[in-house]
């Protein structure tokens, strides 16, 4: 068995994975926001408060249009992401996340698989994403899983002012995709 076999999705349970959920977007966006900084000189979020707009938004991720998925390796949960509605038609990943520690054994790709076949039942046509401009290794993920690189979409929740350090992803689902 290799390594991505042994890492397992699962949706969040809420309120028993409330501080999982929570410490995973906030590394996230701790992580994002030094890497933002260090590379273009800027601090696009305040972790705190985001995190805490979306735990008080948290309905957006959950069915019947959207999902939060955890990935558990070895009985601890090492990454998370999440499905949320644009329209009938169209689904966002947001905040997809694996702790560094804990990278490069299949987590990733066991979350955006699960992730897709979770916007497969919503019905979505289409999913979409933001991603850094750095976060080279993610933007290789979503291309082996044919997401090709978009404009700006205009229901982006990023401020215009950042937008030209990120690069937008799309997805058009088929019966087929992975």
């Amino acid at each position: 068995m290799n390594e991505s076999e042994k890492v397992i999705t699962r949706t969040v349970v809420i309120p028993d994975d409330l501080d999982a959920v929570k410490k995973l977007w906030f590394d996230y966006l701790v992580w994002g926001n030094d890497k933002m900084q260090e590379l273009y000189g800027v601090h696009p979020h305040n972790p705190e408060d985001a995190v805490e707009q979306d735990i008080q938004q948290i309905g957006k991720f959950q069915p019947p249009y959207g999902q939060l998925i955890l990935a558990i390796y070895e009985d601890e949960v090492c990454g998370l992401g999440s499905l949320k509605r644009i329209n009938s038609d169209t689904g966002e990943i947001k905040r997809m996340f694996v702790d560094p520690a804990s990278r490069r054994i299949g987590a990733g790709r066991a979350i955006l698989n699960r992730l897709l076949v979770e916007a497969k039942k919503v019905g979505y046509k289409r999913v979409r994403l933001d991603s850094p401009k750095f976060m080279e290794a993610a933007h290789s993920l979503y291309r082996s899983f044919g997401f090709r690189d978009i404009d700006a979409y205009p229901e982006m929740e990023i401020p215009a002012e950042f937008k030209d350090y990120l690069l937008f992803m799309e997805l058009t689902l088929t019966e087929d995709t992975n």
